[in-house]
């Protein structure tokens, strides 16, 4: 099995377009309730593209099995050096370290755009995705409990903090 990180194309769309619908309806992982349409799913990648944020593809053996992107925190200038991020692996090829290379991509990628943090927001459900974090040094910096409603409960968000430049 090979695994290469590469540049999203457009027709890695269908792919991740797959994993976030499975995600939508099988996890808690994004908190929307409705499943994304193709031109849905190209636009948002695409938006991230045309403001110089990556999107970028795990490939395995050729094949979209994963991707991981980043874009503005929040949309206030004083947050222009501080991103979130999301990674997404294929339920069929989890515990394959294909998340850790997509993050450490992420992390790359930002130190060369000359960002300061990473921000991660992770349903307190997750835990194996806090603990993921936590091996990149990220911190747990605060909880907002009861945030979402999904799957008839109520959900907590985990917020997770990377510092990139330690200056």
């Amino acid at each position: 099995m090979e695994i290469t990180i590469r540049p999203y194309k457009s027709e890695d769309t269908q792919a991740i377009l797959d994993i976030i619908n499975y995600n939508i309806l099988n996890s808690t992982a994004l908190y929307d309730y409705n499943i994304r349409t193709f031109e849905q799913q190209k636009n948002i990648l695409e938006e991230k593209i045309s403001k110089q944020f990556p999107v970028i593809v795990a490939a395995v053996d050729g094949i979209a099995m994963g991707f991981g992107m980043y874009s503005e925190f929040r949309f206030r200038e004083a947050y222009k050096f501080t991103v979130e991020h999301s990674v997404y692996v294929n339920e069929s090829h989890h515990g394959k370290g294909i998340g850790k290379m997509l993050l450490q991509e992420l992390i790359e990628l930002a130190k060369k755009q000359k960002l300061h943090t990473m921000i991660a927001v992770i349903d307190s459900e997750n835990q194996s995705s806090v603990e993921f974090h936590e091996k990149f040094g990220f911190k747990t910096v605060g909880i907002i409990k009861e945030s979402g409603y999904k799957f008839d409960r109520w959900l907590h968000s985990v917020f997770m903090q990377l510092i990139l430049d330690k200056k």
